[in-house]
């Protein structure tokens, strides 16, 4: 892959890392007690519903910033754009859509059958 375009990929990477971490600092509010006994039911329901999305955003977001780490350490290493499962070229178009992803099209296909 070309030094523009890696550089390019660094930079996008980057930017979604420096996102993810944002969303991190200062500005998440703690995950809502389910069990606290607050109001009727359907409060305390609406409370637990909201602490378990909460949670999922989190595991979402730590996933998310985990691939994007790695894909960085791919562009260092020098298999950036590389299916860690075929071996072969990522496309531009799949890489420009996702670039933390690590599986071309077709292997990612596959793997979601």
């Amino acid at each position: 892959m070309e030094r523009k375009a890696l550089a390019r990929y660094r930079e996008l990477l980057h930017a979604k890392k420096r996102e993810l971490l944002a969303g991190k600092t200062g500005t998440e509010a703690p995950v809502p007690a389910a069990s606290v006994e607050r109001g009727d039911v359907a409060d305390q329901a609406a409370a637990a519903t909201e602490a378990d999305v909460q949670v999922r955003l989190r595991q979402t977001d730590s996933r998310l910033l985990r691939a994007v780490d790695e894909a960085l350490a791919r562009i260092e290493r020098g298999t950036f754009g590389v299916c860690s499962a075929c071996g072969q070229p990522i496309s531009t178009a799949r890489l420009d859509a996702v670039p933390w992803t690590r599986l071309c099209r077709d292997c990612k296909e596959q793997r979601d059958t």
